[in-house]
């Protein structure tokens, strides 16, 4: 993770933190997630996470907006900036991945680190749903 991190950092002045924030609001259908959610995907504290927002909306990449629903929560959006500092990254992070784990790997290997990862995923999301 260091070395990705490193990878982003030197190129594209993100951290691997800011990115996958970005991907996540990327992937949602509005560009928005509550950010509970985004601590929770992120693995971080939600104290943490509102720090690191805070510092991405300093450098235009997202804003925050109450949550129309509940008007309780806080929304992070990704905004232009985000989505062409994330589509700017993305290549490389790519290409990072690909040198410093997956073309070291056999077929075979992928096909069990994939196993190893379902796995893991599965015995995740049912811990979670007793929880």
């Amino acid at each position: 993770m260091g070395v990705l991190n490193k990878d982003l950092q030197d190129a594209h002045d993100l951290t691997m933190a800011e990115y996958r924030i970005l991907v996540m609001l990327s992937e949602a259908p509005d560009g928005s997630r509550r950010m509970s959610e985004l601590a929770d995907g992120v693995l971080s504290s939600r104290s943490r996470l509102t720090h690191q927002i805070r510092r991405m909306e300093a450098d235009g990449m997202v804003e925050r907006n109450n949550c129309v629903d509940d008007g309780r929560g806080v929304l992070a959006v990704i905004t232009d900036e985000g989505t062409r500092r994330l589509e700017d990254a993305a290549p490389t992070h790519v290409n990072s991945v690909r040198a410093h784990l997956v073309d070291l790997l056999t077929a075979k290997e992928l096909s069990v680190l994939g196993d190893i990862f379902e796995k893991v995923d599965a015995a995740m999301g049912s811990s979670s749903d007793k929880g």
